[in-house]
């Protein structure tokens, strides 16, 4: 399981790295040599896409995400165990819902192509749906340890 976390925070800093690559080649030909490079823009914009829900998907987890814990710091273990499963449940079940459909339109969207770079929309868009499996995958795991009685004690909030 290291190994697979070591791999996709690698390609998370390649993705983050090409596209600062990309800005700084865009910043170099307009304001430098007053060339606007327009496959900069579109490139920028897609691996923007890619960072963001490449790190929502599987880089950044779930304590680290952005939660309210005033009803959880008040509720005992019996309400906390039940809204970490309502939680779970709703976030993987909505996800999961929408996957089909995220899919159909991932696969439609291949026979269109950037206008610059002709990149096939579905590579562009590949990621969401990336996200939503990633958002069943812990939302399954979280209602499993929400049943074991785990993580009930903290919100999953890293301690200082």
């Amino acid at each position: 399981m290291r190994w697979l976390r070591k791999g996709a925070d690698a390609v998370g800093v390649a993705l983050f790295s090409v596209l600062f690559l990309v800005f700084l080649v865009q910043i170099v030909a307009r304001f430098f040599f007053d060339r606007p490079l327009p496959w900069t823009d579109e490139a920028a914009v897609m691996l923007y896409v890619w960072v963001i829900l490449w790190a929502a998907a599987v880089v950044v987890p779930e304590r680290e995400h952005v939660m309210f814990d005033l009803v959880w710091s008040a509720a005992g273990p019996r309400a906390r165990r039940a809204m970490r499963l309502a939680g779970h449940a709703m976030i993987g079940g909505l996800a999961a819902w929408a996957l089909p459909a995220t899919w159909d339109y991932v696969r439609f969207m291949a026979r269109e192509g950037t206008p610059v770079l002709g990149v096939p929309f579905m590579v562009v868009f590949l990621p969401f749906a990336l996200l939503l499996v990633s958002l069943v995958v812990r939302g399954g795991l979280g209602i499993w340890r929400a049943f074991r009685g785990l993580d009930l004690e903290d919100a999953g909030i890293p301690r200082e």
